[in-house]
């Protein structure tokens, strides 16, 4: 019934009701029910409508146009209905202008609006949609994964198979009028350019720190992971993007599970990255050339029960160095910034006040530094506590840069839990920004500037 209104009968329906003949699924999706599995990217349908007194539905409301695409960034307007009352008290449908972007491990899409709940699966992602002429191309409908959502089945999150072969080849079917029961298919195969890095969201949510870093000598960043139960990985970089099978460090203990923050650089000058870590009791430990040294008791910075531990957070940069990655910014409890430059093995260098204390910058919840801007000097990023994303360019000595926002104040931002930037890919730049998530999931921005956040990679998945 196009336009529907609730409580009208049939015949006081706008357009009258269209009935339906065939109905045509992938024979490889599920007879009953929905799965979770690779086949959820067929979660598609197609059917036959007969017309009415009125006519062919499609000449009496107008139509639009099945589109397959090998893209899954796309601008789109999804329409929906919630069926319950408690959701959808005016019993009216529900739109969204919005981006999508790929869900890594499947051939499907993803979008993030509220107010999708349960009654809005099969409702169709329109590219171009023009209201006046009731035109656009369909190149998706909420439903895969999940039933067209994510585990925790939230409302603001909802997911679609992408249209390419096989949706192609079922509408031809159906266009064709092969019936139904003479659909047949050879096995699913699934995607293979899945998440780099092992285990699911389940898994990353124990990632409790993350610092990026050449610890190999090889030219390109490594990913250092240390787990809630004290377990220390290393993820050695490919410089392509990827990693190369993990590396444990250390198998979990008690020692490292302490651990309040960690950031990496080359503070020993020997081109091979070392990692700096405050401790829970305001300890600052210094573990020079992790690759070929591992982790072991390391250099003291400073003292159990140090001002250092209200060093909130604490990011290593090259803002003040010519070559090595010797500086370490610092933003304390109470909001006041620090740049210490000049930082080696038992000497913390030269400290320079780029702010005093303040409550502004008590809300700058993340930091990281790289080469967004292309200079050899770094740049320092700040997630705000609103989700704002924030870069300052040319920081030095004599105080930030100026600032380049990214994006303002955003809700999926706030859930940035960990911030991390290396040089992962071939730029030659320490500009791939990685992100974990509260959900588990991680992502990798590549080559992210100044202004705008690079092309987004999921390299692990959210539970």
């Amino acid at each position: 019934m196009p336009q529907y209104q609730f409580l009208k009968i049939p015949a006081n329906q706008p357009w009258g009701l269209f009935a339906v003949g065939d109905v045509y699924k992938d024979d490889r999706y599920p007879t009953r029910g929905q799965t979770k599995a690779a086949e959820s990217d067929l979660d598609f349908a197609f059917v036959t409508v007969a017309p009415n007194g009125k006519g062919a539905v499609e000449d009496v409301v107008g139509a639009l146009t099945f589109t397959t695409s090998t893209s899954y960034d796309h601008n789109v307007t999804v329409v929906g209905y919630p069926a319950q009352a408690s959701d959808n008290s005016q019993h009216k449908a529900i739109r969204c202008d919005v981006p999508t972007r790929r869900l890594y491990g499947f051939r499907q899409m993803q979008m993030e609006c509220g107010g999708y709940y349960g009654g809005v699966s099969g409702s169709p992602w329109i590219k171009g949609y023009n209201a006046a002429a009731r035109t656009g191309q369909v190149v998706g409908n909420i439903g895969g994964y999940n039933g067209g959502g994510n585990d925790a089945n939230v409302d603001w999150i909802s997911y679609s198979p992408l249209y390419g072969k096989d949706a192609q080849d079922l509408y031809n079917d159906a266009n064709n009028g092969i019936g139904p029961e003479n659909v047949h298919r050879s096995t699913y195969q699934p995607p293979t350019d899945g998440p780099v890095l092992p285990g699911s969201g389940d898994t990353w949510k124990h990632a409790k720190q993350i610092a990026s870093g050449d610890f190999s000598g090889t030219g390109h960043s490594d990913l250092l992971v240390i787990w809630t139960d004290g377990e220390v990985t290393l993820y050695p970089g490919d410089g392509n993007g990827g990693f190369r099978p993990e590396r444990q460090l250390l198998a979990p203990n008690a020692g490292w599970k302490p651990v309040a923050t960690i950031t990496a650089g080359d503070f020993t000058g020997s081109n091979q990255f070392d990692l700096m870590v405050r401790w829970d009791d305001g300890r600052m430990t210094l573990h020079g050339d992790v690759g070929s040294h591992g982790l072991d008791g390391g250099t003291e910075m400073a003292a159990s029960g140090s001002i250092w531990s209200h060093a909130t957070q604490i990011a290593a940069g090259r803002f003040n160095a010519a070559t090595y990655v010797t500086d370490l910014m610092v933003r304390w409890s109470d909001g006041e910034l620090s740049l210490f430059t000049n930082v080696s093995a038992g000497n913390m260098g030269q400290e320079y006040k780029l702010k005093e204390p303040n409550s502004t910058w008590k809300d700058a919840t993340l930091l990281t530094a790289g080469q967004y801007s292309g200079n050899q000097k770094w740049d320092l990023m700040v997630r705000w506590t609103s989700g704002a994303l924030n870069n300052y360019v040319g920081t030095t000595t004599g105080g930030l840069g100026s600032e380049q926002p990214i994006h303002g104040p955003n809700k999926t931002w706030t859930h940035s839990v960990i911030m991390t930037t290396g040089q992962y890919t071939g730029d030659g730049l320490t500009n791939d920004l990685i992100i974990r998530w509260s959900d588990g999931e991680t992502t990798m921005y590549k080559d992210t500037r100044m202004n705008n956040l690079g092309t987004e990679i999921m390299i692990a998945p959210p539970a």
